[in-house]
Protein backbone atom coordinates (compact mmCIF):
# COMPACT_ATOMS: atom_id res chain seq x y z
CA UNK A 1 0.00 0.00 0.00
CA UNK A 2 1.50 3.37 -0.98
CA UNK A 3 2.61 6.05 1.48
CA UNK A 4 0.98 9.60 1.15
CA UNK A 5 3.20 13.07 2.03
CA UNK A 6 -0.42 15.29 1.23
CA UNK A 7 -2.79 13.13 1.87
CA UNK A 8 -4.26 10.20 4.09
CA UNK A 9 -6.29 7.34 3.37
CA UNK A 10 -8.89 5.68 5.35
CA UNK A 11 -10.88 2.48 5.26
CA UNK A 12 -14.12 1.62 6.74
CA UNK A 13 -15.73 -0.86 5.58
CA UNK A 14 -16.38 -0.51 2.29
CA UNK A 15 -15.77 2.89 2.06
CA UNK A 16 -12.33 4.76 1.47
CA UNK A 17 -12.01 8.45 2.44
CA UNK A 18 -9.22 10.13 0.95
CA UNK A 19 -7.98 13.35 3.08
CA UNK A 20 -6.39 16.27 1.96
CA UNK A 21 -4.07 16.90 4.79
CA UNK A 22 -1.70 20.12 4.75
CA UNK A 23 -4.19 22.02 6.99
CA UNK A 24 -1.26 24.73 7.67
CA UNK A 25 -1.12 25.77 4.10
CA UNK A 26 -4.98 25.69 3.70
CA UNK A 27 -4.62 22.13 2.23
CA UNK A 28 -2.71 24.52 -0.52
CA UNK A 29 -2.19 21.92 -4.02
CA UNK A 30 0.68 21.69 -5.00
CA UNK A 31 1.96 19.09 -7.62
CA UNK A 32 3.04 16.97 -5.04
CA UNK A 33 -0.62 16.41 -3.70
CA UNK A 34 -2.04 16.43 -7.56
CA UNK A 35 0.63 13.48 -8.12
CA UNK A 36 -0.36 11.95 -4.42
CA UNK A 37 -4.23 12.37 -5.48
CA UNK A 38 -3.60 10.61 -8.88
CA UNK A 39 -1.89 7.68 -6.73
CA UNK A 40 -4.74 7.35 -4.14
CA UNK A 41 -8.01 7.03 -6.21
CA UNK A 42 -5.89 4.59 -8.44
CA UNK A 43 -5.11 2.36 -5.26
CA UNK A 44 -8.27 2.50 -4.07
CA UNK A 45 -10.54 2.22 -8.03
CA UNK A 46 -7.89 -1.31 -7.85
CA UNK A 47 -9.48 -2.68 -4.46
CA UNK A 48 -11.92 -4.63 -4.34
CA UNK A 49 -13.21 -4.08 -0.87
CA UNK A 50 -13.80 -0.29 -1.71
CA UNK A 51 -16.87 0.33 -2.96
CA UNK A 52 -17.64 4.05 -2.44
CA UNK A 53 -14.89 6.86 -2.19
CA UNK A 54 -15.43 10.24 0.05
CA UNK A 55 -13.23 13.01 -0.54
CA UNK A 56 -12.63 15.61 1.69
CA UNK A 57 -10.25 17.92 3.43
CA UNK A 58 -8.86 18.48 6.98
CA UNK A 59 -8.55 21.56 8.87
CA UNK A 60 -10.44 25.18 8.27
CA UNK A 61 -11.08 24.62 4.38
CA UNK A 62 -11.55 22.30 1.88
CA UNK A 63 -8.65 23.71 -0.22
CA UNK A 64 -7.18 27.33 -0.79
CA UNK A 65 -6.34 26.38 -4.66
CA UNK A 66 -3.40 25.85 -6.29
CA UNK A 67 -0.37 26.16 -4.13
CA UNK A 68 1.43 29.85 -5.31
CA UNK A 69 4.67 29.10 -4.93
CA UNK A 70 5.00 25.66 -5.75
CA UNK A 71 3.38 27.20 -9.38
CA UNK A 72 5.98 29.77 -9.63
CA UNK A 73 9.24 27.50 -9.22
CA UNK A 74 7.05 25.65 -11.90
CA UNK A 75 6.63 28.64 -14.51
CA UNK A 76 10.63 29.26 -13.50
CA UNK A 77 11.34 26.36 -16.03
CA UNK A 78 14.23 24.56 -16.81
CA UNK A 79 17.65 24.97 -14.76
CA UNK A 80 19.18 25.06 -18.17
CA UNK A 81 19.93 28.87 -18.97
CA UNK A 82 20.32 27.78 -22.69
CA UNK A 83 16.80 26.28 -23.35
CA UNK A 84 14.98 27.40 -25.66
CA UNK A 85 11.44 28.65 -25.57
CA UNK A 86 10.13 25.95 -27.66
CA UNK A 87 11.71 23.33 -25.21
CA UNK A 88 10.21 25.34 -21.93
CA UNK A 89 6.74 25.21 -23.67
CA UNK A 90 6.99 21.38 -24.13
CA UNK A 91 7.67 20.75 -20.67
CA UNK A 92 5.22 23.31 -19.60
CA UNK A 93 2.74 21.05 -21.78
CA UNK A 94 3.75 17.94 -20.38
CA UNK A 95 3.33 19.07 -16.74
CA UNK A 96 -0.06 20.62 -17.63
CA UNK A 97 -1.08 17.14 -19.37
CA UNK A 98 0.37 15.12 -15.54
CA UNK A 99 -2.07 17.52 -13.34
CA UNK A 100 -4.86 17.09 -15.91
CA UNK A 101 -4.19 12.58 -15.41
CA UNK A 102 -4.24 13.11 -11.86
CA UNK A 103 -7.60 14.58 -11.75
CA UNK A 104 -8.80 12.18 -14.54
CA UNK A 105 -7.99 9.60 -11.80
CA UNK A 106 -10.84 10.76 -9.68
CA UNK A 107 -13.25 11.30 -12.67
CA UNK A 108 -12.21 7.97 -14.04
CA UNK A 109 -12.68 5.75 -10.51
CA UNK A 110 -15.85 3.21 -11.19
CA UNK A 111 -15.84 3.66 -7.78
CA UNK A 112 -18.82 6.71 -7.03
CA UNK A 113 -16.83 9.52 -5.22
CA UNK A 114 -18.31 11.98 -2.69
CA UNK A 115 -17.13 15.27 -2.50
CA UNK A 116 -17.38 16.51 1.14
CA UNK A 117 -16.42 20.64 1.00
CA UNK A 118 -16.26 22.36 3.87
CA UNK A 119 -15.19 26.42 4.03
CA UNK A 120 -13.22 27.36 0.96
CA UNK A 121 -13.15 25.71 -2.36
CA UNK A 122 -10.78 27.63 -4.76
CA UNK A 123 -9.15 27.32 -8.01
CA UNK A 124 -7.70 23.73 -8.07
CA UNK A 125 -9.99 22.69 -5.80
CA UNK A 126 -13.35 23.46 -8.00
CA UNK A 127 -10.86 21.07 -10.79
CA UNK A 128 -10.80 17.91 -7.98
CA UNK A 129 -14.55 18.26 -6.76
CA UNK A 130 -16.28 18.71 -10.16
CA UNK A 131 -14.66 15.45 -11.22
CA UNK A 132 -16.39 13.62 -8.57
CA UNK A 133 -19.95 12.34 -9.14
CA UNK A 134 -21.62 14.67 -6.09
CA UNK A 135 -20.99 17.26 -3.86
CA UNK A 136 -22.54 18.01 -0.49
CA UNK A 137 -20.89 21.08 1.54
CA UNK A 138 -21.19 22.48 4.60
CA UNK A 139 -22.95 26.28 5.17
CA UNK A 140 -19.97 28.16 5.12
CA UNK A 141 -18.86 26.78 1.70
CA UNK A 142 -17.39 29.28 -0.65
CA UNK A 143 -16.59 28.44 -4.53
CA UNK A 144 -14.42 30.33 -6.21
CA UNK A 145 -13.10 29.84 -9.84
CA UNK A 146 -9.88 31.71 -9.09
CA UNK A 147 -8.12 31.39 -11.95
CA UNK A 148 -8.72 34.82 -14.05
CA UNK A 149 -7.93 36.82 -11.16
CA UNK A 150 -4.51 35.25 -11.16
CA UNK A 151 -4.42 35.86 -15.26
CA UNK A 152 -4.54 31.93 -15.43
CA UNK A 153 -6.59 30.01 -17.54
CA UNK A 154 -8.15 27.09 -15.36
CA UNK A 155 -6.68 24.40 -17.46
CA UNK A 156 -6.80 20.98 -14.90
CA UNK A 157 -11.00 20.48 -15.63
CA UNK A 158 -12.85 22.89 -14.70
CA UNK A 159 -13.75 24.42 -17.36
CA UNK A 160 -14.55 21.05 -19.08
CA UNK A 161 -16.63 19.71 -16.37
CA UNK A 162 -18.60 22.38 -14.82
CA UNK A 163 -20.65 23.70 -17.58
CA UNK A 164 -22.64 20.39 -17.66
CA UNK A 165 -23.07 20.30 -13.48
CA UNK A 166 -24.18 24.08 -13.36
CA UNK A 167 -25.47 25.15 -16.95
CA UNK A 168 -23.42 26.99 -19.87
CA UNK A 169 -24.34 30.57 -18.02
CA UNK A 170 -24.04 30.41 -14.44
CA UNK A 171 -20.27 28.44 -14.93
CA UNK A 172 -19.46 30.80 -17.26
CA UNK A 173 -19.90 33.43 -14.62
CA UNK A 174 -18.04 31.59 -12.18
CA UNK A 175 -14.99 31.00 -14.78
CA UNK A 176 -14.81 34.92 -16.07
CA UNK A 177 -15.61 36.98 -12.62
CA UNK A 178 -14.04 34.32 -10.45
CA UNK A 179 -16.44 35.35 -7.41
CA UNK A 180 -17.89 33.35 -4.54
CA UNK A 181 -20.43 31.23 -4.75
CA UNK A 182 -21.94 30.48 -1.75
CA UNK A 183 -23.89 27.78 0.12
CA UNK A 184 -26.98 28.24 -0.99
CA UNK A 185 -26.51 29.56 -4.86
CA UNK A 186 -24.38 26.56 -5.22
CA UNK A 187 -27.81 24.08 -4.25
CA UNK A 188 -29.94 25.86 -6.15
CA UNK A 189 -27.55 25.62 -9.55
CA UNK A 190 -27.03 22.07 -8.96
CA UNK A 191 -22.93 22.43 -8.03
CA UNK A 192 -23.68 20.56 -4.50
CA UNK A 193 -27.15 17.91 -3.47
CA UNK A 194 -27.15 18.62 0.12
CA UNK A 195 -25.68 21.31 2.34
CA UNK A 196 -25.22 20.90 6.03
CA UNK A 197 -24.61 22.95 9.12
CA UNK A 198 -21.70 22.56 9.86
CA UNK A 199 -17.96 20.65 8.85
CA UNK A 200 -19.08 17.91 12.04
CA UNK A 201 -22.65 17.56 10.54
CA UNK A 202 -21.09 17.64 6.52
CA UNK A 203 -19.32 14.55 7.29
CA UNK A 204 -22.17 12.71 8.97
CA UNK A 205 -24.31 13.56 5.72
CA UNK A 206 -21.60 12.39 3.38
CA UNK A 207 -21.14 9.04 5.46
CA UNK A 208 -24.79 8.50 5.62
CA UNK A 209 -24.92 8.96 1.88
CA UNK A 210 -21.26 6.73 1.04
CA UNK A 211 -22.80 4.16 3.32
CA UNK A 212 -26.29 3.55 1.55
CA UNK A 213 -24.46 2.95 -1.83
CA UNK A 214 -22.11 0.96 -0.36
CA UNK A 215 -25.34 -1.07 1.06
CA UNK A 216 -26.55 -2.00 -2.88
CA UNK A 217 -24.58 -4.77 -5.06
CA UNK A 218 -21.39 -2.54 -5.86
CA UNK A 219 -21.67 -4.37 -9.72
CA UNK A 220 -24.59 -2.94 -9.91
CA UNK A 221 -23.49 0.58 -8.94
CA UNK A 222 -20.09 0.64 -10.76
CA UNK A 223 -21.90 -0.80 -13.66
CA UNK A 224 -24.52 2.52 -13.52
CA UNK A 225 -21.63 4.71 -13.34
CA UNK A 226 -20.12 3.40 -16.61
CA UNK A 227 -23.65 3.69 -18.25
CA UNK A 228 -23.99 7.05 -17.00
CA UNK A 229 -20.65 8.13 -17.90
CA UNK A 230 -20.89 6.33 -21.94
CA UNK A 231 -24.21 7.89 -22.08
CA UNK A 232 -23.41 11.48 -20.55
CA UNK A 233 -20.35 11.71 -23.18
CA UNK A 234 -21.97 9.75 -26.59
CA UNK A 235 -25.24 10.74 -26.35
CA UNK A 236 -28.81 8.94 -25.55
CA UNK A 237 -29.08 6.40 -28.67
CA UNK A 238 -25.31 5.09 -27.77
CA UNK A 239 -25.79 4.68 -24.11
CA UNK A 240 -28.88 2.82 -25.09
CA UNK A 241 -26.84 0.99 -26.85
CA UNK A 242 -23.95 0.44 -24.57
CA UNK A 243 -26.42 -0.72 -21.74
CA UNK A 244 -27.76 -3.54 -23.57
CA UNK A 245 -24.64 -4.78 -24.29
CA UNK A 246 -23.64 -4.03 -20.57
CA UNK A 247 -26.35 -5.96 -19.06
CA UNK A 248 -26.68 -8.59 -21.82
CA UNK A 249 -22.79 -9.52 -20.27
CA UNK A 250 -23.10 -8.73 -16.87
CA UNK A 251 -27.13 -9.43 -15.43
CA UNK A 252 -26.36 -12.29 -14.30
CA UNK A 253 -23.99 -12.08 -11.04
CA UNK A 254 -24.52 -13.63 -7.58
CA UNK A 255 -25.44 -10.19 -6.22
CA UNK A 256 -28.53 -10.60 -8.53
CA UNK A 257 -29.54 -13.94 -6.86
CA UNK A 258 -28.76 -12.80 -3.93
CA UNK A 259 -31.16 -9.66 -4.47
CA UNK A 260 -33.99 -11.74 -5.32
CA UNK A 261 -33.96 -13.91 -2.71
CA UNK A 262 -33.76 -11.11 -0.30
CA UNK A 263 -36.52 -9.41 -1.78
CA UNK A 264 -38.75 -12.84 -1.43
CA UNK A 265 -37.56 -13.33 1.92
CA UNK A 266 -38.58 -9.43 2.77
CA UNK A 267 -34.61 -8.90 4.19
CA UNK A 268 -31.93 -6.22 3.21
CA UNK A 269 -29.05 -8.05 0.56
CA UNK A 270 -26.17 -8.82 2.06
CA UNK A 271 -23.78 -8.27 -1.34
CA UNK A 272 -20.55 -9.61 -1.95
CA UNK A 273 -19.68 -7.98 -5.57
CA UNK A 274 -19.71 -11.52 -7.63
Amino acid sequence: MSSYTTLQIERHGHRGEVILDRPDKLNAISRAMFKDLGSAFAELDADPDIWVVILRGNGRMFTAGLDLIDAMNLLAGPSDPNASQAVRSELLYQVIRDLQASVNAIAHCRKPTIAAVHGRCIGGGVDIVTACDIRVASADVQFSVFETRIAIVADVGTLQRLTPIVGKGIAREMAFTGANVGAERALRCGLVNAIHEDAEALLVGARAMADSIAANSPLAVQGTKRVMDWSDAHGVEAGLEFVAHWNASRLQSNDLAEALTAFMEKRAGVYEGR
